[in-house]
This record gives C-alpha cells, sequence and structure tokens, in this order.
C-alpha cells in the first residue's frame, strides 16, 4: 500500500511568516526570495526593480518530516518554486507539488479554502494530512463529504510555524492507519 500523502503549506507551517517581524526564531535561517516587483521608466528606458521575500526556514523540519512516514508533496502557492527556494534550505529533495492551475488564490462562494478540492482531487482517495495555517471546519466537511480515505487537517499557527507537538499529531496520525479497526 502507498504511504499516505502529507500535503505541505510553505507560508505559515514552514515560514511562521507572521512571528514578530524583527526576532527571526531561533533555529531558523533568513531566506531572501527576489520578487519583481514592476518595472520604472527613467531617462535611459525602462529598468526593472526588484524587491525581496523574506523567509524564515529551520532546517531541522527535514530530518522530523521524512521520519513521519508520509509522501511528502507541496500545497503552496509556491507551486514547483517550492522545488527551487524552500527545498534545499531545508534539505528535502524535490517534491512532488499540487498545480491548482485556474483555481490559486481564488475564493469559492461556499467559504471553503481554495485548496480544498485541488488537494482532495490529487489525493483520490489515499489517504493524507494537510498542514496549512488557513484551513477552517468548512475545509474539514468538505474533506469529509469528498473524500473517501482518512484525512488530517491540522491546523499550524503561522506565529510559531511547526512545533515538536505538530509532528507528534501527524506521526500518530500515520501511525493510525496502520493500525487494523477496532484493535487499539
Amino acid at each position: 500500500m502507498n504511504r499516505p500523502l502529507l500535503f505541505l503549506d510553505v507560508d505559515g507551517p514552514l515560514n511562521p511568516y507572521a512571528a514578530k517581524p524583527e526576532r527571526r526564531p531561533d533555529g531558523y535561517t533568513t531566506l531572501r526570495v527576489p520578487l519583481e516587483s514592476g518595472a520604472h521608466e527613467n531617462d535611459r528606458g525602462f529598468l526593472s526593480r526588484r524587491r525581496q521575500l523574506r523567509v524564515w526556514l529551520n532546517p531541522e523540519h527535514a530530518r522530523f518530516l521524512l521520519r513521519l512516514g508520509f509522501e511528502l508533496c507541496w500545497a503552496t502557492t509556491w507551486m514547483d518554486d517550492a522545488n527551487r527556494w524552500i527545498a534545499p534550505v531545508l534539505g528535502l529533495p524535490e517534491l512532488p507539488f499540487v498545480d491548482f492551475g485556474d483555481v490559486l488564490l481564488q475564493e469559492r462562494p461556499d467559504g471553503v479554502h481554495w485548496k480544498t478540492a485541488p488537494l482532495v482531487h490529487y489525493a483520490s482517495g489515499r489517504p493524507f494530512a494537510w498542514v496549512d495555517d488557513e484551513q477552517s471546519e468548512l475545509d474539514q466537511a468538505y474533506v469529509t463529504a469528498h473524500h473517501r480515505g482518512s484525512a488530517l487537517l491540522h491546523h499550524v499557527n503561522p506565529r510559531v510555524g511547526l512545533r515538536e507537538g505538530d509532528f507528534h499529531t501527524l506521526a500518530d496520525f500515520a501511525r493510525s492507519l496502520n493500525t487494523p479497526q477496532g484493535t487499539e
């Protein structure tokens, strides 16, 4: 049987973007990712102006994630760029990613997060855990109604990112999938 999927969001769980901006959390390293912020015209023609996105990452997270028994998969607006920028800093191999295509950042009228339906579709009945900082009860209800496998939607506080307790929760979920029903 295939291992369960672990859908990983970057901003929030891996990058505690909501932490105090002047204080990098202990154990984290700072990554600066260039972003195009548009161009402006001067007397010499068009010049590109670049900004940088500050990302905090904890390289210890890879060790914990790789030991959980999941097949890791990016579930982030970074999509494949997570393999270029995030994975190397963490020490993760190149991972598959969910291509959100046309639904990327598109609000749904029913309040379900825009990632939820694509994740259920990608999992295609396989058990999965999803770590993110934006899920709600509406997402859990959607997964329960539309996914025939086991699923754990695990909220991570974007002020602190993934912590030891989060890894224990994920490991417990993975172990529960290997326990025959009714023998606990």
